[in-house]
């Protein structure tokens, strides 16, 4: 009885035993690895990256936020410039840069929007019943007239667009442009490349 047991116990080990060996046994130096070896200058360029991780959290930060403020220099640079290559998102691409250049080169009522507004606030703060009359009834027509302006530089820019960029996303980009006639020329970002009357 007691030889049987020992005996089984015994085969149950070496069965470990060997598939712990066949664990632990070292790869065949001529066994494919079964991944590409990596070039020198992959390698190399993936050591220097762990080693200028930075081990100090506060390093770390602080290294982040240089990064982002050379971002953000690098993106109100490209704003005053016009370099496509730091734009911001809602600002890159050919569509949007004709968009652009299709606004700034006309006249637009909206871009007086702002200085009108200033005067007949005046005008109404004034205690003359005529003139705070006056003023509301020049609010609401040049009001009228900027939404008529609105429909004329909105229709002509889609159909620009289309001519065009016909195979291209023009999706927001009308929208982009009569939100940017609404500020003055002189104050407009990304700064205006198209010069009056000159069409893009």
């Amino acid at each position: 009885m007691f030889r049987r047991r020992s005996d089984e116990a015994s085969s149950s080990a070496t069965v470990v035993m060997t598939k712990e060996d066949e664990k632990t046994q070292t790869r065949d130096p001529q066994a494919k690895k079964g991944r590409p070896t990596p070039k020198r200058s992959e390698a190399e360029a993936s050591r220097r990256t762990r080693v200028t991780v930075p081990k100090d959290r506060k390093e770390a930060a602080r290294q982040s936020r240089e990064r982002m403020r050379t971002a953000r220099e690098k993106q109100r640079t490209a704003l005053l410039e016009g370099d496509e290559r730091y734009l911001p998102a809602r600002d890159k691409g050919p569509v949007r840069r004709f968009a652009r250049d299709y606004v700034d080169s006309r006249w637009s009522l909206a871009e007086f929007f702002l200085p009108y507004a200033v005067v007949v606030l005046v005008l109404s703060i004034l205690r003359v019943p005529a003139l705070q009359l006056l003023s509301t009834l020049l609010f609401v027509v040049f009001f009228v007239l900027v939404i008529l302006d609105f429909a004329r530089i909105g229709l002509g820019l889609r159909k620009a667009l289309r001519e065009r960029f016909p195979n291209d996303n023009t999706r927001g980009a009308v929208a982009y442009a009569l939100m940017r006639t609404l500020q003055m020329r002189r104050l407009r970002l990304p700064k205006p490349l198209a010069k009056r009357g000159e069409r893009p």
